[in-house]
């Protein structure tokens, strides 16, 4: 099995522990995070400062295990010269149709279904029990909360938030670095760099 080490030591990395505690593939290794201070170990799992990813750990894959999608995207290109070997976590549970891409960093949590024709890219997040229905793209560093549904032909651009029980009707772009508020109904295009909320979803004032 090969060795995986999660970068992030908080709450979102305990549940893609579970994740890769039940993979065929990946063995969980340890995890890295800028708050460790010294590096240890407890039942065979190290605990190591971020900072020395590159001396130690160049052998393993790597998750970046944080639910932020700035974050995320920050500790990339922090890292981009060491040419990190990123995985792609598939909860046993989730539903993947035919024709689905989903690209290395991202992580597909429990019960989620996602229908064919459908494009995720890196580092995104597809949170608990979500439907993602056919033909959808969603860019990098995307995080969609637990018991979203986005229907038929939806876009989501790079670095956008979508809500717990939010849902996105058909044809629907979602622009970039987009905050789409938890329950939300969205039933029109959504430009870059806003937030909104409700049913249907308008822009916060």
């Amino acid at each position: 099995m090969k060795k995986i080490i999660l970068i992030g030591n908080g709450g979102h990395a305990k549940v893609i522990s579970d994740i890769v505690k039940q993979s065929k593939n990946y063995q969980l290794s340890g995890y890295l995070d800028d708050a460790i201070t010294r590096r240890s170990y407890h039942n065979e799992i190290v605990f190591d400062n971020l900072t020395n990813i590159g001396h130690y750990y160049r052998d393993h894959h790597f998750i970046i295990a944080i639910g932020n999608n700035i974050i995320r995207q920050q500790i990339v290109q922090r890292f981009a010269h060491i040419k990190l070997n990123y995985a792609t976590l598939i909860h046993p549970t989730a539903t993947i149709g035919s024709n689905v891409k989903i690209d290395k960093g991202s992580v597909i949590m429990a019960n989620i279904t996602i229908n064919t024709d459908t494009a995720i890219g890196k580092h995104c997040i597809i949170n608990t029990m979500s439907c993602i229905e056919h033909d959808n793209k969603i860019y990098d560093y995307v995080h969609i909360a637990p018991h979203v549904t986005l229907t038929g032909s939806v876009v989501i651009n790079q670095g956008s938030f979508i809500g717990a029980g939010a849902t996105i009707i058909p044809n629907i772009t979602i622009g970039k670095n987009v905050i789409v508020g938890a329950g939300s109904t969205v039933i029109n295009d959504i430009a870059d760099n806003n937030t909104v909320y409700g049913s249907p979803a308008k822009n916060k004032r």
